[in-house]
């Protein structure tokens, strides 16, 4: 079974046509500037087929940025597929669900409106991937959709968790409550995690903790999601490349006052100019901030030191909120190539059973149990895959 994952942005869409059944990548691109000027990048995952790196495609709409990618693969020389025929879903990545999804659906008209519905949740967001949705419905009729959420694993949440503290009818009225993101990826890497372990997932309490540019930690416990780190909106939790993380709201007031900013000033520097770029001063990348500090740049040291030290207080507030872990996992840009923040992370954490291994922590990228052999805890080292999940999701549901 062949299903092409769609992640349709503003004026961008990332595509991956996969075998979910044995996780085989047949092909994988971008589609850029889109309603600009149209780059086509396209990545063959087969020998013999040639690439293409961002050539100059007309793209006025989405419609024609699909036609493009379902061009190239069923293209006579180039093609991973014979035709049209050969994919059998496309499955749909869709950034907020609200409280009205809990899982990936079968995209229908009525489940349109709902991720509608959810489009002042994010504004940036839902609307670039209906339009994704609504461009393949068009060039691809009667071929099966499902929408998968990058907020519904999280909708275990109790309500204690995903509440905040302020007028209760805020919450019943305007829906204002954690919502959580990175759910896919939590999602995948937990279901690993259980594999690797040996156990069934509701055998299992869980620290995942997805790290990069955008960062998330979520306790998993048998299986569910039942805190995050992230928010109402992915700004909160950890300090980010960009993003500031959590922060008393009061500094809002102040610097607004203060500076003369309005609020959407406010955000922009709060979601761009923040987090560890803010910091540092140097970058929002976590491999220049680790040159700079070896340089002996002070401020790129202290950057990374308070990302380190903010995932590692969720670490352990997650295992008192569970009453325990069984493992630790790293996973994404940070999680799965920055051996030195992996161990800085994990390591003051012997009192609750992890104890880490030097040599078995000196690896990047791949599937590997990271902590000392008589470690209580393991602390695992998963590579995300969002887009198989993406395409194992769909296939559950089309089959």
């Amino acid at each position: 079974m062949n299903v092409l994952v769609i992640n349709a942005g503003s004026s961008s869409l990332k595509y991956q046509l996969l075998n979910p059944e044995n996780g085989e990548l047949l092909a994988k691109g971008l589609c850029e500037r889109i309603g600009i000027d149209g780059k086509f990048t396209y990545k063959p995952q087969v020998e013999g087929k040639a690439k293409q790196d961002a050539v100059d495609v007309a793209m006025p709409t989405h419609s024609e940025a699909i036609q493009t990618v379902l061009n190239a693969l069923v293209d006579e020389k180039n093609g991973v597929i014979a035709s049209m025929k050969e994919i059998d879903a496309v499955g749909h990545r869709v950034v907020h669900g609200g409280e009205e999804f809990n899982k990936s659906v079968l995209i229908t008209d009525e489940v349109l409106k709902a991720i509608e519905d959810c489009n002042p949740l994010a504004p940036l967001h839902n609307p670039a991937n209906l339009i994704g949705i609504r461009a393949c419905a068009e060039i691809m009729p009667g071929v099966p959709m499902v929408a998968v959420f990058d907020t519904a694993f999280h909708q275990t949440m109790p309500a204690k968790a995903y509440m905040y503290a302020l007028p209760y009818e805020y919450y019943a009225e305007d829906k204002v409550r954690r919502y959580g993101f990175h759910g896919t990826s939590h999602k995948y890497v937990a279901a690993r995690a259980a594999a690797m372990l040996g156990k069934k997932p509701e055998e299992c309490k869980l620290i995942s903790c997805h790290l990069g540019n955008g960062s998330s930690v979520t306790a998993v416990d048998c299986g569910v999601s039942v805190d995050t780190s992230m928010g109402f909106t992915p700004l909160a939790g950890v300090c980010m490349g960009t993003r500031s993380g959590d922060l008393d709201a009061g500094i809002l007031q102040y610097l607004m006052n203060k500076k003369g900013m309005n609020i959407d000033e406010m955000l922009n520097v709060l979601n761009k100019k923040s987090g560890v770029q803010g910091v540092s001063g140097v970058s929002s990348d976590f491999r220049d901030l680790e040159n700079a500090g070896k340089e002996g740049n002070e401020r790129a040291s202290l950057a990374v030191d308070m990302f380190n030290y903010g995932v590692k207080k969720l670490i352990g507030s997650y295992a008192a909120a569970m009453g325990g872990v069984d493992a630790i996992i790293f996973t994404a840009g940070v999680g799965e190539n920055s051996k030195s923040q992996r161990m800085e992370i994990a390591s003051g954490l012997e009192f609750m059973g992890v104890k880490m291994c030097e040599k078995a922590n000196d690896i990047r990228g791949e599937e590997a149990v990271i902590s000392a052999a008589d470690s209580k805890v393991k602390v695992l080292l998963i590579p995300t895959n969002e887009e198989l999940m993406i395409a194992m999701d769909t296939m559950n549901i089309v089959k």
